[in-house]
């Protein structure tokens, strides 16, 4: 599995393709992260942030093998855009060129709106905004599309009685002129952020949570399911009703060591051809490491983590999305640091489980 570079300036910090997005047409990949003027950090991010930050798509055409670099302006721009009215026939979830992302792009975080393409990505339009009843939402673009006028948003909020971020499912089946919150993905005040969300073969929705504990006073009373035991954790969920409701089936990876100081990382989720999950992460910490594992059993229970990349520099990597090729293989994209490469960017490996 040797990592191909995906984007790389020595005088640039590119990370977080988790927050950002990922859209796959077979083995055509495109993939959103973000960059800013790089600046030393040791106990952070090594980006200044007091310089632009923008939004910025790689694609691949062969499958992850070789990526080159889009111009970004007119999407980075349209991202920052006041949301505009919605067109009167909606969106076409179905449009076999499509793709959603949720969000402001980097400098506001906050997800109040969304932007579509009809041609994988080339052009966008939007943004549109999303209802206010929805909450303060927070990072990630997690969506699966239902049909024409039906789509499946997966989401976080934060609010007054949730010391963090709480996921959710929302819902629209009139081609995103109105949604709705469907239903909450955890009870207890654990943060559970960032989804991503697939749907089996028997069309069980599964979706993988980062999760953490804010501090020592919370309690799982809220639900018992939670394990506690655990600071920075890889949660995985299942809904049988749509999103409605959703239970508890395994702790699928620890995302760094004990002392929990670096805030875990999120998850990347897939099905394989065969039936498999396949879940990718980075790893923070003792050795940081891009990991893997497979589950056999629908997200029960986990395989012991595969290495996929190692020789970090330190411990801030990781944020991975992930595309399931026709052939099977699956392409994990993350941001890493080397010696040889010091200044965070973006690569790609081709993981065959």
């Amino acid at each position: 599995m040797e990592p191909v570079c995906v984007y790389h300036d020595p005088q640039e910090f590119a990370a977080w393709p988790a927050n950002a997005g990922l859209w796959q047409w077979g083995d055509e990949i495109l993939v959103c992260y973000h960059v800013g003027k790089y600046r030393e950090d040791p106990t952070g991010h090594s980006i200044d942030r007091t310089q632009p930050i923008r939004s910025q798509l790689s694609r691949s055409r062969d499958g992850g093998r070789t990526w080159a670099a889009e111009p970004s302006e007119a999407f980075d721009a349209r991202l920052q855009q006041p949301a505009i009215a919605l067109p009167g026939h909606g969106i076409d979830f179905s449009h076999p060129g499509f793709a959603l992302k949720i969000g402001r792009g980097a400098v506001d975080i906050r997800n109040d709106r969304f932007v579509v393409s009809y041609d994988r990505g080339t052009t966008w339009e939007g943004p549109y905004a999303l209802p206010p009843a929805l909450g303060y939402c927070t990072a990630r673009t997690d969506y699966l599309v239902n049909g024409e006028r039906s789509c499946l948003l997966f989401l976080s909020e934060r609010a007054d009685e949730f010391p963090m971020d709480r996921a959710y499912a929302a819902r629209t089946d009139d081609g995103g002129h109105t949604w709705s919150r469907v239903g909450y993905m955890t009870a207890d005040p654990a943060r559970s952020v960032m989804p991503a969300t697939v749907r089996r073969q028997d069309r069980m929705l599964v979706s993988a949570l980062r999760r953490r504990v804010a501090g020592p006073a919370e309690t799982s009373a809220g639900d018992p399911q939670s394990p506690y035991d655990h600071v920075n954790w890889i949660e995985v969920r299942f809904s049988a009703d749509e999103g409605r409701t959703w239970e508890f089936a395994a702790v699928a990876a620890e995302t760094e060591g004990p002392a929990g100081d670096r805030n875990g990382n999120p998850p990347a989720l897939g099905v394989l051809p065969d039936g498999r999950l396949v879940l990718a992460y980075g790893y923070r910490g003792e050795e940081p490491s891009m990991q893997g594992r497979c589950s056999a059993d629908g997200g029960y229970s986990w395989s012991e983590p595969v290495l996929l990349r190692e020789g970090a520099r330190e411990a801030d990597i990781g944020y991975p999305r992930l595309a399931v090729r026709p052939d099977g293989a699956v392409v994990v994209v993350y941001y890493f640091t080397t010696e040889a490469r010091p200044e965070q960017h973006i690569e790609a490996l081709i993981w065959r489980p």
